[in-house]
């Protein structure tokens, strides 16, 4: 797994080099790109909600590249801070929450696929609710073993595979399946992740 999280480092590296390149010469801080980003994440909840799922898939990527941008700057312009890493976490948690939240709302009161139709509006709610507790402890687990001095980037799904299907679930109208995707996979990490933190825990011992 330490071998995936490589590979997320060098295409977020390729992805963000020349757009940070170009921003490192600018007065724009990486806290601006952290806050746009999160008002970003509420425009793609509102167009989730009121239906206009297209768009919304779009603005879920978009949202999704300046939640690497910002960190990306910020060691570029060597701007990295504590306060700044737990803000970027902090409106990440809440920009998954917000566009979860859409997506309820979405549920509750217009939304249909082949799916959707075959089980009770009720459980497609309940699955919204186990996606973002999911979603949650991928990220808690990571932050509370690097804040013991354990590396923990484990797991074959982290914030960048459930923003690149929550996008497909969004452009074709696949939501179920793309919210059961990343609830299962999620949890799946998590127990991932728990396992690496008491692997490296066991050996750490004096």
């Amino acid at each position: 797994m330490a071998k995936s999280g490589g590979v997320r480092k060098k295409l977020a590296f390729y992805l963000t080099g020349p757009p940070v390149a170009l921003l490192a010469k600018t007065s724009i801080t990486p806290t601006m790109l952290t806050w746009f980003g999160f008002l970003l994440a509420l425009v793609t909840a509102a167009l989730i909600a009121l239906g206009n799922l297209i768009a919304g898939g779009i603005m879920v990527l978009v949202s999704g590249y300046f939640d690497i941008l910002d960190g990306a700057l910020a060691r570029r312009t060597n701007q990295a801070s504590n306060f700044g890493a737990v803000l970027d976490s902090t409106l990440d948690r809440l920009s998954e929450g917000v566009v979860l939240l859409g997506i309820a709302v979405l549920f509750m009161t217009s939304y249909r696929d082949w799916l959707f139709t075959l089980i009770d509006r009720e459980w497609a709610i309940a699955l919204v609710m186990v996606t973002l507790i999911g979603s949650v402890l991928v990220s808690y687990i990571r932050a509370r073993a690097e804040a013991l001095g354990i590396e923990c980037q484990e797991g074959v799904f982290t914030r960048t595979e459930r923003v690149v299907v929550m996008a497909l679930g969004l452009l074709l109208n696949q939501l179920v399946i793309a919210l059961a995707l990343i609830a299962v996979l999620s949890i799946v990490t998590v127990g991932q992740r728990l396992f690496h933190v008491y692997r490296k825990s066991k050996t750490s011992k004096p």
